[in-house]
């Protein structure tokens, strides 16, 4: 073997080796992300109830900083509010909401556990009438299954889960009061963080995007709700229905589901309708009425109102939505569209993770919803 050929042998090893090196080195890569996201998760299921009530925490903090910052700038006379009066007025005016909200819940959920083993067998009957428009054999063995259901069961565990939220509302308080605690400090302990002035800007301003969008999209959909859950009552009011309030409450939840929460309120209330008054015709209209009206607020006044705040993809929404709830069940649903609006904006400022803000966007301009919003 000649000199050159040993030569290019060697290099061609060489080059093998270091192939096989950085073949290596990427299996490995991905086998540590592959079980650094199986560890996420797990954290994520086990510690959920702890997670979920600082996620609100930090959505509730977050919505009243600016108003906080802005009550902090006003002067009555020569007296000024200060930075800590108007952060113990919010957080108090948090905690009542939050207290008031819940006592309201939950003593719907009595009123609806205690009058709803009444209408079983007029509940049982009008699901099986819908089953007999197939054939008369569905009608009765629909019938004979949900006999078979312990629906005293069902009822019992709702009136506990409805116990659960006294507990979660007071730990979200908590978390509430000591954010405000933390509130004054939070600039400097970023710039420390960081060791760089410039770039804590940067990730303020990232921040700050976050916080806007996100507050404006729970502040235009808790208004849509609202309005949606008030026409539900009167509509209910004006066919004479019971569970006005309960029902009026449930779609004001369930809205903030996109797209799925909409359809579930407006079936439910149609079966609620079926069963009180035993007349397909009436509960068709109700059904119709409650369909326009989540069609005229959901579909036309919510994107008005909305407009930039929003932009992202609605494959990705359905996909956040899926992934949250299996995590966090119902209320990682409410948390999904929040937690990728803000894995969004954070990813657009991420060059190595561009390519997910690309995906999630509407149109694929990510830097259009953070700088131009």
């Amino acid at each position: 073997m000649t000199p050159q050929q040993i030569e290019q042998h060697d290099a061609e090893s060489t080059d093998g080796q270091r192939m096989s090196l950085v073949e290596r080195y990427r299996l490995q890569t991905w086998f540590l992300g592959i079980i650094a996201f199986a560890m996420v998760l797990f954290l994520l299921v086990q510690a959920r109830f702890i997670l979920i009530s600082l996620v609100i925490a930090i959505i509730l903090f977050s919505l009243t900083g600016e108003a906080i910052s802005a009550f902090s700038r006003l002067r009555i006379g020569s007296w000024k509010i200060t930075n800590w009066l108007a952060s113990m007025a919010a957080f108090a005016l948090i905690a009542t909401v939050l207290l008031t909200l819940s006592a309201i819940v939950i003593s719907q959920v009595n009123t609806v556990v205690t009058t709803t083993l009444t209408y079983t067998d007029q509940a049982i009957a009008a699901i099986a009438r819908l089953a007999g428009w197939v054939s008369p054999e569905a009608q009765a063995t629909v019938e004979a299954s949900i006999r078979s259901i312990e629906v005293s069961g069902y009822v019992s565990t709702l009136a506990g889960q409805a116990s659960n939220l006294l507990s979660a509302t007071t730990l979200v308080i908590l978390f509430v009061g000591f954010l405000f605690a933390e509130r004054l400090w939070f600039n400097a302990k970023l710039e420390n963080l960081i060791g760089d002035k410039a770039q804590a800007r940067r990730v303020g301003r990232i921040i700050h995007s976050i916080v806007r969008r996100v507050n404006h999209y729970l502040l235009v959909k808790t208004g849509v709700s609202v309005a949606t859950g008030a026409a539900v009552y009167v509509l209910m009011l004006g066919f004479g229905l019971d569970f006005a309030g309960p029902m009026a409450i449930l779609t004001f939840i369930l809205n903030y589901i996109p797209s799925v929460g909409s359809i579930i309120a407006t079936i439910l209330l149609a079966l609620v309708a079926l069963i009180q008054v035993n007349e397909p015709a009436t509960a068709l209209l109700v059904f119709v009425i409650a369909g326009m009206i989540q069609f005229v607020l959901g579909s036309v006044i919510d994107p008005m109102l909305m407009g930039r705040a929003l932009r992202v993809s609605s494959f990705g929404i359905i996909v956040s939505l899926s992934f949250w709830g299996a995590v966090w069940g119902i209320p990682g649903m409410f948390l999904a569209v929040p937690i990728m609006v803000a894995t969004m904006i954070v990813c657009s400022h991420i060059p190595a993770a561009r390519p997910v803000a690309v995906l999630l966007s509407r149109e694929g301009l990510p830097e259009i919803e953070v700088e131009g919003a």
